[in-house]
């Protein structure tokens, strides 16, 4: 990973010569100050990555050959969803990135009752589109070959009525609660995580009833309460140390859990 990464949103094939997708070629020229002959790293999300080099640059657009196709995966043997209500300001931004750095394979924005900024409509499909774009610069830093989704903005309660899939453990972040994740079995094989955090001022009585009766179990993370963009991140990085990678001193085995649930 010493070389520069890019995220291409198109399939790559060894053997191409291709342009970098507009914002990619400025970051390559304008921030790293590329030349034609440096080597860089192209990932299409699909798995795997490609080293490739500069063949040309003419002003802000650069084209590259695409080479070796290598097999490389850094994927959690965890495949977590993280269902984040809607933060205020930056810190929607700070949580989707960090949460990709920790191995999430999957974020479901919800707006909570306490959800203090409001989205709908345009706005909210361009939000998303935002933390999209997030995902992808997170992955080109982190060293993912793999992007995690980011679904569609949809109200909490709304949601928590959808049938839950099969495989799916369900928990949510609750002061006070009896559990601790430490006092919960380790997830089996093919077990996925739904991981529910609220906003600022954490889920209203309401809809911690309504996600107890959709299958979620409250955990707490010791005697102190946690603000909303630490909560999740600090639940994440726990789980990463109980169960998941965090747990290797020597890189983790091709991960199987998170297969096609990213």
């Amino acid at each position: 990973m010493n070389s520069p990464r890019f995220y291409c949103p198109e399939a790559l094939a060894s053997g191409e010569n291709l342009a970098l997708p507009d914002d990619a070629a400025r970051h390559a020229v304008r921030a790293l100050r590329l030349r034609v002959g440096d080597s860089l790293c192209l990932f299409d999300g699909a798995g795997g990555e490609y080293a490739a080099r500069i063949v040309s640059i003419d002003r802000a657009h650069v084209r590259v050959e695409v080479g070796t196709h290598l097999a490389d995966e850094r994927e959690s043997p965890l495949a977590i969803t993280l269902v984040q209500a809607l933060q205020s300001g930056d810190k929607m931004d700070l949580t989707v990135q960090k949460a990709v750095e920790l191995g999430v394979a999957r974020i479901q924005p919800v707006l909570s009752r306490r959800s203090i900024v409001r989205l709908d409509g345009e706005r909210a499909a361009r939000r998303v589109e935002h933390w999209r774009g997030v995902v992808a610069s997170a992955c080109e830093q982190c060293g993912r070959n793999r992007l995690p989704a980011v679904d569609e903005l949809h109200g909490l309660e709304r949601w928590l009525v959808q049938p839950a899939a099969a495989g799916v453990r369900r928990l949510m972040l609750a002061p006070g609660a009896a559990h601790t994740l430490a006092s919960l079995p380790a997830p089996q094989a093919g077990e996925r995580i739904e991981l529910l955090i609220g906003a600022e001022g954490g889920l209203a009585p309401e809809e911690m009833r309504a996600a107890t009766l959709a299958g979620f179990v409250g955990v707490r993370l010791g005697p102190r309460v946690l603000r909303t963009e630490t909560a999740g991140l600090a639940a994440l990085a726990a789980m990463q140390c109980l169960w998941g990678d965090f747990m290797y001193s020597t890189p983790a085995p091709s991960p199987k859990l998170a297969t096609g649930h990213v």
